[in-house]
């Protein structure tokens, strides 16, 4: 959701143009200030600053993305393996023309993925369906050791890359061959399939390649109760995040008609959270549209995804909890993801904090320019929760 001013909307941001009505209430009813989710060092990606964000520090706990995802689908990774995110991208020419296959369904994605373990996995080497254009490769090293090493290997999101040659982002470092290799081995088999062929007669665009990327091995994670002493439960479309929730003792709480994209379940998705919180401590939510809207460099559709939280997610959560004495609710993005380079950046970001015991300042509105404008910066993302949850002043 964060972003920067963009010169077609006369310096402001996205954020600052966008009808937030509720989240500014949420800071008119509180007090607003920026975090750093992701550690100096590490790539602004969704895993490190979720991760943060959830109360457990990045720089002690990540074990990579693929991990995580591996996790939601119930996939054990052994201490000798490695696991990859595996794409669906379109690739013409040598250029990323598409990082998610025109967001393939994933029920063709199924079948690709079906087709490529028949033609390309092994007893070591085996494929996993996830959602939509996102999904899992799991490889099989002789040991632990060597799973490790594939996590050293400099990989690129396919998000990164949109419009651009990809043979200067190809994975880079020592073992770096067999995962190019692999890649290039599953055009031939994706290029003449059915789907494609469908989806090319349909004018979309056809998932030609895998991208291997995001990869880790087994995490080690204590549990959230553990650490904080409340239950909590999440709710997101992507994979993921909700593998993180699992991996930290969460339900997983599954909501009707969610996508992960602009047509996403909004309402839904507050109004499970509200009915979760009848019996949990803590319920954390996730939506993911201005994100993609981010990667599409889409302003409109960036705007817009701002306003359907704003309004069906947000209001529904704040209008069914703000007379009560006993909740705080806070709001904030994982990461930026500006529209002028369509890609994640590790800048601070904007949060805003009511409920019991919060004290008001004098913000009224929720944007990045409130954040920076009331001096309350937080330069540890993993300190957030435990702000929320205790309330400590902490501005480390």
């Amino acid at each position: 959701m964060a972003d920067r001013p963009l010169e077609e909307l006369n310096g402001r941001t996205v954020l600052e143009v966008a009808n937030t009505e509720y989240m500014d209430a949420v800071v008119a009813n509180g007090c607003i200030g920026s975090v750093s989710t992701v550690p100096k060092g590490l790539t602004p990606a969704s895993d490190v600053a979720n991760l943060a964000i959830l109360g457990y520090d990045p720089k002690v706990y990540y074990r990579g993305r693929a991990p995580l995802e591996a996790s939601n689908i119930g996939v054990e990774i052994k201490d000798n393996e490695v696991a990859f995110r595996c794409n669906m991208v379109t690739v013409h020419d040598n250029i990323m023309i598409d990082y998610s296959a025109d967001h393939i369904s994933t029920k063709e994605s199924a079948l690709l993925i079906g087709y490529l373990n028949k033609k390309m996995g092994s007893e070591s080497l085996k494929f996993y369906v996830g959602k939509s254009y996102r999904h899992l490769m799991i490889m099989e090293t002789p040991s632990k050791e060597q799973a490790e090493a594939y996590c050293k290997i400099r990989c690129t999101p396919p998000h990164d890359i949109q419009g651009k040659n990809i043979v200067r982002f190809l994975p880079k470092g020592k073992n770096s061959a067999v995962v190019i290799n692999l890649m290039n081995k599953s055009v031939p088999h994706l290029r003449g399939h059915d789907v494609n062929n469908v989806r090319i007669d349909l004018k979309e665009n056809p998932a030609n390649m895998i991208w291997l990327w995001g990869q880790g091995v087994k995490p080690n994670i204590p549990r959230f109760d553990a650490l904080y002493g409340i239950k909590g439960a999440v709710i997101s479309a992507v994979d993921l995040v909700n593998g993180l929730g699992k991996l930290i003792g969460f339900d997983v709480i599954d909501v009707p008609g969610v996508t992960g994209y602009y047509d996403t379940n909004y309402k839904g998705k507050a109004e499970y959270a509200l009915r979760a919180l009848e019996d949990k401590d803590f319920v954390f939510v996730h939506v993911e549209a201005p994100d993609e809207a981010g990667h599409n460099g889409d302003m409109r559709s960036k705007i817009s995804a701002i306003e359907n939280f704003d309004k069906l997610v947000v209001g529904t959560i704040w209008e069914a909890m703000k007379e009560r004495k006993d909740f705080r609710i806070m709001i904030l993005p994982d990461h930026a993801t500006p529209l002028s380079i369509r890609s994640h950046t590790d800048e601070p970001v904007p949060f805003a904090v009511a409920g019991k015991d919060v004290g008001r300042d004098e913000a009224h509105v929720f944007t990045e320019r409130a954040a920076r404008a009331s001096g309350f910066s937080m330069q540890n993302g993993s300190n957030l929760m435990r702000y929320l949850i205790r309330l400590e002043k902490s501005k480390k």
